[in-house]
């Protein structure tokens, strides 16, 4: 029988996503996100360069887009909607970083109640999780 966790549900560790590789081998995202719309890790790259670029509402659009298809590989690999997602887990990154620009696109826009929500989601999945992620 195995030891039941009492602090709470053990910590989420996402499968690789499939778009890092191309991410990494300097495949613009754009064309990644063509051939892996699903991955979440792209749709944050591509909210962080609208962002950087001053465009608040197409970087909300696609941190929304990340943060959706984050939840639902998140779910697909047993979070049941809270618990641990750690950014020490390099496969969680995709997620957080997509939530992040959300939250941080929310601010821009100032839809305050969503900063607010996106600020604590963080602070859940990690509350070591960077301060310059937090919105």
């Amino acid at each position: 029988m195995s030891p039941v966790n009492l602090l709470g549900p053990p910590p989420v560790s996402l499968p690789e996503d499939p778009a890092a590789a191309d991410l990494a081998a300097g495949v613009p995202a754009i064309d990644v996100a063509r051939s892996y719309p699903a991955s979440c890790l792209v749709w944050a790259v591509l909210a962080e360069q609208a962002l950087d670029a001053g465009q608040d509402v197409t970087g909300y659009a696609y941190a929304r887009v990340g943060y959706h298809r984050g939840l639902d590989v998140l779910r697909r690999h047993g979070w049941k909607g809270a618990g641990p997602v750690p950014w020490a887990t390099e496969n969680n990154r995709g997620f957080l970083r997509a939530l992040s620009a959300l939250g941080q696109a929310a601010a821009l826009i100032e839809e305050t109640d969503e900063v607010t929500r996106v600020r604590a989601f963080l602070l859940d999945a990690d509350p070591e999780i960077p301060a310059e992620l937090l919105p």
